[in-house]
């Protein structure tokens, strides 16, 4: 299924695995890319050096393309960048952070930039910062996410219509007739962060993974919008944060709730009580750990199947 995001990463597959914090090492970026899909290691959670040390390691693992997602709100961001400079990683995702900031120096050495955004207007700023592409990623997501709430399918048709450059969707989006949906939608490629969270090379702590394939419908919600919107499911640290909202709490009570460390403490530590479990509304239809060979074969699949029924149907 050549297209413009298969030529662009040089893949099989139209598909992009999420570099999700605490998710995505080494490990689940090789596997994928070894799958034919592109394969992001997520520099969220990882000082400098510890990215460096994901990097070599990876490139042992695969010979094919991977690349690194950077929310650019994180502190030591030149020291991410130079390191992935030094390393000769060919394919950056940015995210959480204004594309003009890094764009044109990461191009200027030879790498591809694809910003991730989750709206229209920071859609449209993205091009306008010469960005390769765009990842838009709908209000359903795990993790962070955008305040408006604009939900994938009504999100990328509304991209696609006023952007040139290669849109792929993200955001709700684990199976092969969501792939599809999608991609009739405008979309020329998927982002898909909460199916390969439940897989076997993923680096989530097993209590995290089993959490994900035993969520079901309304398990998440997307809360603190004054710090940075965030999609959990719900346990005793999403009550607490509901119970301080009925106080009429300031920003700083709700970043002392949070304090440091709760995606690390759930999601790597298998803390299910106390801490930030970060997943999609697209749990729901998690129901396995596999690997990430099997997960893609399967997408794949159902990707076609689905198409050749709705061609039969028409």
């Amino acid at each position: 299924m050549p297209n413009r995001i298969t030529k662009l990463f040089n893949i099989k597959y139209p598909i992009i695995q999420a570099g999700m914090v605490w998710n995505s090492g080494w490990r689940l970026a090789s596997a994928s890319s070894n799958s034919g899909i592109l394969g992001l290691i997520g520099a969220g959670s990882m000082y400098p050096e510890v990215l460096r040390e994901h990097i070599q390691k990876c490139k042992k693992a695969t010979d094919q393309p991977f690349g690194i997602n950077v929310p650019m709100l994180y502190p030591n961001i030149q020291d991410i960048m130079n390191i992935i400079v030094d390393e000769g990683v060919k394919i950056v995702f940015t995210s959480a952070g204004n594309p003009k900031t890094w764009t044109s120096w990461l191009q200027e050495r030879g790498i591809i930039v694809v910003h991730v955004v989750s709206s229209l207007k920071f859609a449209l700023k993205a091009q306008g910062a010469g960005v390769d592409a765009i990842v838009a990623e709908g209000f359903e997501a795990g993790g962070h996410n955008g305040r408006d709430e604009t939900t994938t399918l009504t999100l990328i048709p509304m991209v696609k219509e006023q952007i040139e450059v290669p849109l792929i969707a993200a955001g709700g989006i684990a199976t092969g007739r969501g792939m599809l949906a999608t991609m009739i939608l405008g979309a020329e490629g998927v982002q898909i962060g909460s199916r390969f969270v439940a897989s076997e090379e993923s680096s989530a702590h097993e209590a995290f993974k089993q959490a994900v394939i035993d969520a079901k419908e309304g398990d998440t919600q997307l809360t603190l919008k004054e710090l940075a919107p965030v999609r959990l499911i719900k346990n005793t640290f999403y009550n607490q944060v509901q119970d301080l909202y009925k106080t009429g709490p300031t920003v700083q009570q709700l970043k002392d709730l949070l304090g440091r460390a709760r995606a690390k403490k759930g999601m790597f530590e298998g803390d299910l009580e106390n801490g930030e479990l970060e997943i999609g509304q697209i749990s729901g239809l998690i129901h396995d750990v596999k690997p990430v060979a099997k997960i893609v074969e399967d997408i794949i699949n159902e990707f076609e199947t689905a198409k050749k029924d709705s061609i039969l149907s028409l």
